[in-house]
This record gives structure tokens, sequence and C-alpha cells, in this order.
């Protein structure tokens, strides 16, 4: 029989602190299934959202205080910017001072789709969306558009931020500006900035005042940094992208929200490699192209499709110029992606 190796007192000292974690877990988890009555709980308050970490939640109340709380297997959904309805604990031995009981209606969410959980919300009562794209890993309108399309859905003003602006060069000059003239041109507002140089985080910070806003994009493309640089004692985790891939790597694992001092708030979301469009019918993703609308009622047949039917009002506004051909292009391979996550979803069925 082979001799076990003795372990070293710091080994022994993180096993039973591991231990001790999940004894403690365990009786939050039991405490958290049993009902509690009003001689357990303080009385009722109102508070925001924080940010959210399984069943559990980092809330904020009138008076600024962050207070971390337990939350009733009754709420289904909460995220960051919720505002909630909680109860303090009369007597806690843990970290969570309360529970949080009911979620407020929401004025607005930004919601993703994901394969695995459905539509995903990412914020809630958000004013504003500030779509994050960057130089590097790679500015990639396509991926731009998508967003844009998700942002169309909902009554909130989205703005475009292109960071990374200090790795412009000969090699992605054309790029670069051929982007930011032709949103500008559709009537979006663009902002090229760069969050590690500080060149127009100040016209970011301007656009924050009296308003919640998420900053959403790719993984990697420095939503985190500009945090950073719009709250330097925040100090964020941030990642490089990596050379070999270029693929932008996961730092913020959860959303959060910020208070700013000139009254307004960012909540910061986690990036993502790919954000799909599968939950929005073709006639959503239309109505995701602004441009499109004015020709959209033109078209020779009540049901054209806008791909190959003859008398599409939208291909001749490509050909007299008034459309952009990229954009058209763009919203051909979402309709196309979609239909085959369609056919792969039946085939399985």
């Amino acid at each position: 029989m082979a001799k076990q190796k003795k372990l070293s007192k710091s080994q022994a000292r993180r096993i039973e602190e591991n231990q001790n974690k999940r004894i403690a877990k365990a009786k939050r988890q039991k405490a958290s299934d049993q009902p509690l009555d009003d001689s357990q709980l303080g009385p009722q308050s109102f508070a925001q959202v924080i940010t959210r970490y399984g069943q559990h939640a980092d809330i904020e109340n009138d008076s600024g205080e962050i207070i971390r709380c337990d939350i009733r297997r009754t709420v289904k959904s909460l995220v960051c910017g919720d505002n909630v309805i909680w109860r303090p604990y009369n007597n806690s031995s843990s970290e969570f001072a309360g529970v949080i009981e009911a979620v407020e209606p929401r004025k607005s969410e930004f919601v993703r789709p994901d394969f695995y959980d459905g539509l995903k919300p990412v914020a809630a009562n958000i004013d504003q969306i500030l779509i994050v794209s960057a130089l590097l890993p790679d500015l990639t309108p396509s991926i731009i558009d998508r967003y844009l399309i998700a942002v169309e859905q909902l009554d909130i003003t989205p703005v475009l931020i292109i960071n990374k602006m200090d790795l412009l060069n000969q090699d992605n000059q054309s790029l670069v500006e051929q982007t930011i003239e032709l949103y500008r041109g559709i009537g979006y507002q663009v902002l090229p900035i760069s969050a590690t140089e500080e060149q127009g985080v100040k016209d970011v910070e301007s656009l924050l005042e009296n308003k919640t806003s998420v900053f959403v994009g790719q993984s990697g493309v420095g939503k985190s940094s500009l945090v950073n640089a719009i709250l330097p004692d925040v100090n964020i985790l941030t990642k490089q992208v990596s050379d070999n891939s270029r693929l932008g790597q996961h730092t913020t694992t959860a959303s959060r929200l910020y208070r700013l001092a000139n009254k307004g708030a960012v909540i910061d979301s986690p990036g993502v490699r790919e954000f799909a469009m599968w939950h929005l019918e073709d006639e959503q993703i239309l109505d995701g192209f602004i441009e499109f609308k004015p020709y959209v009622g033109l078209c020779k047949f009540r049901d054209c499709q806008h791909k190959k039917d003859p008398g599409c009002a939208i291909k001749q506004a490509i050909k007299d110029g008034k459309v952009s051909k990229q954009r058209y292009q763009s919203f051909l391979k979402i309709l196309q992606t979609n239909s085959e996550i369609d056919l792969r979803h039946n085939s399985k069925m």
C-alpha cells in the first residue's frame, strides 16, 4: 500500500477553508429554503441592483450604501439595474444582510440570445446603449449591425464608440474612415476614442450625464478600460487581446453598475464573441436597418423578401447610391445565418 503524502500546513489550511465555505453555503441554502416570517425581517425598503451573482446580489439603497442580499426563490428574473424591494435580516451572522423580495416593473431592458439560456437579460432600466467596437481585435461592421438591430427593437438611443484609435495606421485607416462615414451617414452618433490614451473620453462622459447607460460589445474591445478611464478609482481588471487568435478575452463576468459624479450611471457588461439574431423574425431584422424603411413599401410586390425579387425598391436604392451595399450584404448574411439555425434546429426535432 502506497504511503499517503502528508499535507503541508498551507494545503491543510486551504482545504479547511474550502470545507468551511461549503458548510456555510449549505447552511445558507437550507435557510433560504425555509420560509421567513416577519419577526426575522425588518421593514421593506427600495434599492437598485448593482450586480448579481448566482442566488445573491449587491444592491444600493437611497443612502448609497452597498448591501449584499439573498434572493427569494419567487424572484424569477433579476439583473443589474433592476429596482427592487428588499428587507433586512434582524439577526445575521453571515455576509448577507437581507433578502430581495420583489422586482419593480422594468422601463427597459437589453437582452442577448444564448443557446443554453434563451434570451438572457443583460441590464435593466437603461436610457442609452453604447456599442463599443475597436481596431483590435478587429473592427467588424457586421457585429455592429447585429447590436444595432437589437437596440432598434427598443425605445433606446444607441451610440457607436470606436475604441483603440491609438492603433490607427496605414493598414486600417481606410476601413476605419469608411466605417465612421457609413454609420454617421445613416444618422448614428459615432465617437472615435482611445480609452488607454484618454482621447475622446470626455466626450463619452458628457453623454453619460443624468442617464443610465450600458456598454456592450465583443470581448476585448475595451469596455472595462473605458470604465477605468471614466472612473480611475474603480480599477477594473482588464486583459489584452490574444496576438495569435486576435480574439478578445472575457474579463467582466457579470454586469455591474457604477455611479458617476455627473449623476449618471454606467453598466459594464460581459463581452461576447458573437451576437446572434435567432430570436428575431425577418421583419424585425429588416426594421433594424433604419435606412431601408423609406423603400420597404415601394417594392413591386407586397410580399417582397428583398433578395432576388424583381422590382425590389431596396435593391434599386442600392443601385442609385442611396443605400449602402455593405449594409445590404450584412442584412442578407444575418437572414441566411438565421435560416441555417432554423434548419439545424428542425433537423433535431
